[in-house]
């Protein structure tokens, strides 16, 4: 639990949804006339396409379940962009058992349908959104160490021009919205990454004064209060939108993942 605005323990377990995974693919090697053959069949139209679909990696972490429900809705946004798709990642725990059980961390009975993202698979990406929770001000340690353990793809700037954006969660109101997105650009800027807010490109959601709401220009938020304070409508919404946004800039200059290989992404 950070001060300052950090997490603190979840009173209220999250309901989370998974997008259904695509059927497989089937073939036939019954044969084919010989103008039929020379066509391209449905089924290498389908790999084709599939091939050239731009990836964004949203990898977070979340300890008491609010960045996650962020990330989700994000993933949501970005699918909903033709030709593009969200990969959900978490970034390993480094705190150890008898810690987490002190901190009141709730067991995450989902854990293992978000795979623990690697530093290789990286290179496989069009662009990114990291999430995170605040500890006094900037990222949460767990964050860090994954950052840090990315020396290797720095030394070759294997990272160098991929957008990437931020979204956060904090306990107040006055707990890092701004300054945890803020603190985090220094890794992508050493990274050569180009960092992608959001600005006021939500509309009229980002101007309303009326209610408490977590985002800002830099990326969406939730507040996350004591723990039991689940994240309204907006803050979902805005994560939703910053996903769609985030997909139409890595569309505009993105290269397929067919493209990918054998360039300082491979």
């Amino acid at each position: 639990m950070g001060k300052g605005g950090g997490c603190v323990p979840s009173k209220k377990k999250f309901p989370v949804t998974i997008n259904d995974q695509d059927p497989p693919l089937s073939s036939t090697n019954s044969p084919l006339p010989t103008e039929i053959a020379n066509r391209t069949t449905p089924i290498q139209e389908t790999t084709t396409q599939l091939d050239k679909k731009i990836r964004i990696f949203v990898i977070f972490y979340s300890m008491y379940g609010h960045v996650e429900l962020l990330a989700r809705r994000m993933k949501k946004g970005v699918d909903s962009i033709d030709g593009v798709e969200a990969v959900l990642y978490r970034v390993p725990e480094t705190l150890p058992v008898e810690v987490l059980e002190q901190m009141k961390v709730p067991l995450k009975e989902n854990e293992n349908e978000v795979p623990v993202v690697s530093v290789n698979e990286l290179v496989n990406a069009d662009g990114f959104l990291f999430g995170f929770p605040t500890r006094f001000g900037s990222m949460a340690a767990q964050m860090k160490a994954f950052f840090d353990s990315t020396d290797e793809l720095w030394m070759e700037q294997k990272l160098a021009g991929v957008p990437a954006g931020f979204f956060v969660s904090t306990g107040t109101q006055g707990g890092g919205q701004e300054t945890t997105a803020w603190t985090a650009i220094t890794q992508l800027a050493h990274h050569g990454m180009l960092y992608v807010p959001i600005g006021y490109t939500f509309g009229a959601g980002m101007f309303r004064i009326d209610s408490i709401r977590g985002g800002s220009p830099y990326g969406a938020g939730v507040f996350s209060g004591d723990g039991s304070r689940q994240p309204t409508e907006t803050e979902l919404a805005l994560a939703e939108h910053q996903g769609k946004y985030m997909a139409t800039v890595v569309k505009r200059f993105a290269k397929p993942s067919s493209q990918r290989h054998g360039n300082n992404h491979s």
